[in-house]
């Protein structure tokens, strides 16, 4: 009679979203999951923050290309629409300019076209070849994406070279903008995505340009409750197929012996052992911090230091005793958009003129504040902990000067009077309460250096049996990344358990 096998076992670092994606499809497939987890509640930075009677996304809040999240439940038996409740936006959000311009981006294509065509005259024929054009190059390039990079070879997918002529090499993701558009302040309106990138329009490469025709062509949605029950319901589908999540749980220390990863030494004392081990955390923190340097030849201190990293962002959280007249996303523009982004993302400056992005979304979701109250979330991207700030002692007066912008550009006179919780939450603080490498909360930069290959790999090629997830491996950051990630990761795992 032939012996049965024994269960593989996955020990997975953190419960944000890539760990959870990779812990879910695993724990479907037979293996033998845990997961630890610091909080005491999953999801990292797609969580929720709570201030007595309002609810907020402590990170992200823009929900697209939801078609990865959906194959992801689908390959464990469920669907998705069962865990959530998606709601889409249309307009998908509004985008003020100078001198208060409002650009309404619509799922409607005829209709986005004549909005472009009321703001900037002459402009508009160029939105149907951009949407015709960009999706071609994401046909092309959404498999490479999508595969994993774990040696040079893979360069030579057949996926990657049918890409290639599709990738715009050299250009930014201003300059592929200007094939379609001739007003600046246009291309700035399909070219501000960059930002989830951490990354400047100018310097980002032109693959890019993909961002914003996603958010075109697939819509942007809200999660009831908001984007944290995504990973909520990802945790209750992991424990559903027998996976162990243990909150309140940090991870010291991981134990390396011979270019293998043999246990994780617990906070608490205890030592745990897995076949395999997936890392989602930061990854410049997770190597510094739970990684002894003797043990990395590849990403030393030295090395980690001088990698390019995104930009950081300050959030206000304000619960207010009052629904203000605002779409649910809308993003105000810096009247010197260019001067601005480089302050952010070249000259670690403090902007005189920043643009911030207001999410609303009491204004789509009942739930999330009482009747006639609403939460308010306020973004401003700035420069990552490179630039020495006293936050200590500056984020009152930084706080203020933030208000008054958002009063000046908003007309809503009467915001301060009708704040009634509040939570800010600097680059700084991410750096020390969430783990973040010099704060830059959209992890590595996405240049040519650091894409693909040249990014860390799912399969960490240290240590034979030690997997990545998160927005420091590839694909990048964002959620949708995030989630493929985490799938990519899996795959590998699966494939290494055959080949044993």
């Amino acid at each position: 009679m032939m012996e049965k096998k024994a269960k593989k076992s996955v020990a997975i670092i953190g419960a944000g979203p890539g760990g959870l994606s990779a812990g879910m499809i695993l724990t479907s497939k037979g293996y033998d999951v845990s997961i630890y987890e610091k909080a005491p509640f999953v999801g990292g930075r797609t969580s929720a923050v709570k201030m007595g009677p309002y609810t907020f996304d402590l990170g992200p809040t823009f929900f697209h290309m939801i078609d990865v999240l959906e194959e992801i439940f689908e390959s464990t038996g469920r669907n998705l629409n069962d865990y959530i409740k998606l709601m889409k936006l249309d307009p998908l959000y509004d985008l003020v300019f100078e001198k208060d311009r409002v650009l309404p981006v619509t799922m409607d294509r005829e209709q986005m076209r004549k909005n472009i065509e009321s703001l900037f005259p002459g402009d508009g024929e160029g939105y149907a070849r951009f949407l015709a054009e960009e999706e071609k190059k994401f046909s092309k390039v959404k498999p490479a994406l999508q595969s994993s990079f774990t040696k040079l070879s893979d360069f030579f997918k057949p996926e990657l070279i049918k890409a290639l002529p599709y990738l715009d090499f050299p250009k930014s993701v201003h300059e592929q903008m200007g094939k379609y558009f001739s007003s600046d302040l246009l291309k700035i309106a399909f070219t501000f995505q960059t930002k989830y990138l951490g990354m400047s329009p100018w310097e980002a490469p032109a693959l890019f340009s993909i961002l914003s025709f996603l958010e075109h062509d697939g819509g942007i949605y809200h999660v009831e409750g908001g984007l944290n029950q995504i990973t909520k319901a990802m945790g209750r589908a992991i424990e559903e197929d027998g996976g162990q999540i243990h909150l309140e749980t940090p991870v010291k220390k991981v134990i390396i012996d011979n270019k293998k990863i043999k246990g994780l030494e617990l906070e608490n004392g205890t030592t745990t052992t897995a076949d395999y081990y997936i890392i989602n955390a930061d990854f410049a923190h997770a190597m510094k911090n739970l990684i002894p340097e003797k043990d990395r030849k590849k990403y030393t201190n030295k090395k980690l230091d001088n990698m390019g990293y995104s930009c950081s962002t300050l959030i206000m959280y304000l619960g207010l005793s009052k629904k203000y007249d605002l779409s649910h996303h809308t993003i105000y523009i810096s009247r010197d958009y260019k001067s601005n982004v480089k302050e952010i993302t070249e000259n670690s400056k403090m902007s005189d003129d920043p643009s911030f992005y207001l999410h609303n979304p009491s204004v789509t979701d009942p739930t999330l504040a009482p009747e006639g109250h609403s939460c308010l979330y306020v973004l401003v991207p700035l420069p990552n902990n490179d630039l020495s700030f006293d936050w200590k002692n500056d984020q009152e007066k930084f706080r203020n000067e933030i208000l008054d912008l958002i009063i000046e550009r908003t007309g809503f006179h009467d915001l301060r009077e009708n704040i009634k919780a509040e939570k800010i939450i600097s680059p700084i603080e991410w750096e020390r309460d969430y783990s973040i490498n010099k704060g830059a909360v959209f992890n590595l930069k996405h240049n040519l250096g650091q894409m693909l290959y040249f990014r860390p790999r799912n399969k960490f090629e240290e240590y034979e049996n030690c997997y990545l997830v998160g927005g420091g491996t590839h694909p990048g950051s964002g959620l949708p990344t995030i989630f493929e990630s985490g799938r990519i990761t899996s795959h590998l795992i699966q494939e290494a358990g055959q080949l044993s």
